[in-house]
């Protein structure tokens, strides 16, 4: 595996938890929460994980407003990118994990390739921005209604995406 960093925002500490999970199930790879992160860290990383838990209407997790305007901007040329999200498919279900389309396409248009699409198959939403030809842009976890999918569904991604990586 090449040089990969998780950079994640979590305010409950779910997507922070996702991203330690997947971290351990692709066998390394450093973790970075999105508030601490830096320019440095997208270019310096031939992979980058991007997470973020979904808030309000459908937003990305507070800190990520600070570090978006540096993911557009930035030159991902080259670079290997999946994402994934968190979020509450029943209580939120017409904006479920909105926020990893938010993520996806930043990193699609700074010229990322993007990997780790998955299926909508098992979870229940009315809409998601996060869906594009059927699949999610990349991993969603519903951490409130469906805990015990979670490390299974982050097995099953880490184990698709591992060879691109």
């Amino acid at each position: 595996m090449k040089k990969t960093v998780i950079i994640y925002g979590s305010t409950t500490g779910n997507a922070a938890m996702a991203a330690e999970t997947i971290a351990a199930k692709l066998g390394g790879g450093d973790i970075k929460e999105v508030a601490k992160a830096s320019k440095d860290d997208l270019e310096n990383y031939e992979n980058l994980i991007l997470g973020s838990s979904t808030w309000g209407d459908g937003e990305l997790q507070d800190d990520w407003y600070s570090f978006l305007p540096t993911l557009k901007s930035a030159n991902l040329n080259g670079k290997t990118v999946a994402v994934f999200g968190v979020g509450d498919q029943f209580s939120y279900s017409s904006t479920y994990v909105n926020a990893m389309g938010e993520l996806y396409d930043a990193a699609k248009a700074a010229g990322a390739k993007i990997i780790g699409a998955t299926s909508t198959d098992g979870y229940s939403f009315d809409e998601s921005t996060a869906v594009r030809d059927g699949k999610f842009v990349g991993l969603a976890l519903d951490y409130d209604n469906q805990d015990s999918l979670s490390v299974d569904r982050i097995t099953a991604w880490a184990n698709q995406i591992l060879p691109e990586l």
